[in-house]
């Protein structure tokens, strides 16, 4: 009898120590909230590089302005293009019936340096050269996203800064420029339409491949200040091809500080 007496004042000291230690206030640190990682979006400002190929035709129009001569020649400039561009989207989740993650609307700008260089030599001995050394354009994108993969088509404004130059010589040296050369530097201006494929490796790194067509519309070059060119005019129409492979960096939004639990 003694003993089942004993156990049962140990019991209630216990059960009450319990309740005693579960009333003491509670001195460690409040626990941390850890937000869930971010979702990813195509939204957002983003800086790249890209570089590749372009080949093209400008067709060059000769007039002599006081006979009336006139001929055709079709210069074929090609070579290496690459450059930085920079830009802006604005993805709108649900807004296509393909995928979930909606459409992608922004705006890009792109400057490229260039090698593209062609030249053509007539008959008479007459070597015209094409040289649009420094390229770029503002573009308008419009894509479908399907999460990190994105297609889109893009147009806009472009522009190049063609050098064209002109020397007479004698067909049989060559078209070496016995008599006369000329240089005419201009901004040409026109327009660009394209599509391309980009793919998010990260939340901020992307890759993408790019093909566009630029036409530069007809420019005019005269007078010349020499004699031997100064009643000829030549027109030029760079029409162009390029492809590239590039990469951007997409800067993430501003965002609220983490929410920490206060007791």
């Amino acid at each position: 009898m003694r003993r089942q007496i004993l156990l049962a004042s140990v019991g209630a000291i216990a059960i009450a120590g319990s309740a005693f230690a579960a009333d003491l206030p509670y001195r460690g640190p409040p626990p941390v909230y850890l937000p869930p990682p971010p979702i990813f979006t195509w939204t957002g400002i983003y800086l790249g590089g890209q570089v590749g190929y372009a080949w093209g035709t400008d067709p060059i129009d000769v007039v002599d302005t006081v006979f009336g001569d006139r001929a055709f020649f079709n210069d074929k400039p090609n070579g290496v293009i690459g450059g930085a561009h920079a830009g802006y989207n604005l993805q709108f989740p649900g807004w296509n019936w393909f995928s979930s993650s909606g459409i992608v609307i922004g705006l890009e700008g792109t400057v490229d340096g260039t090698s593209l260089h062609g030249t053509r030599t007539s008959a008479t001995g007459v070597t015209m050269s094409t040289r649009p050394d420094v390229q770029g354009s503002i573009r308008g994108r419009l894509g479908l996203a399907f999460d990190r993969v994105l297609i889109y088509g893009t147009g806009g404004a472009a522009f190049t800064n063609q050098t064209d130059g002109y020397s007479l010589g004698f067909p049989f040296f060559g078209g070496f420029p016995l008599l006369g050369r000329e240089t005419i530097t201009k901004t040409r201006t026109g327009w660009t339409v394209g599509g391309g494929l980009e793919y998010a490796i990260t939340n901020n790194w992307s890759i993408r491949a790019e093909y566009r067509y630029s036409d530069f519309g007809r420019s005019p070059d005269f007078p010349f200040s020499s004699i031997t060119f100064g009643n000829v005019s030549f027109t030029h129409h760079l029409k162009e091809n390029q492809v590239q492979a590039g990469f951007s960096y997409k800067f993430d939004s501003f965002a609220p500080a983490p929410v920490v639990a206060k007791y």
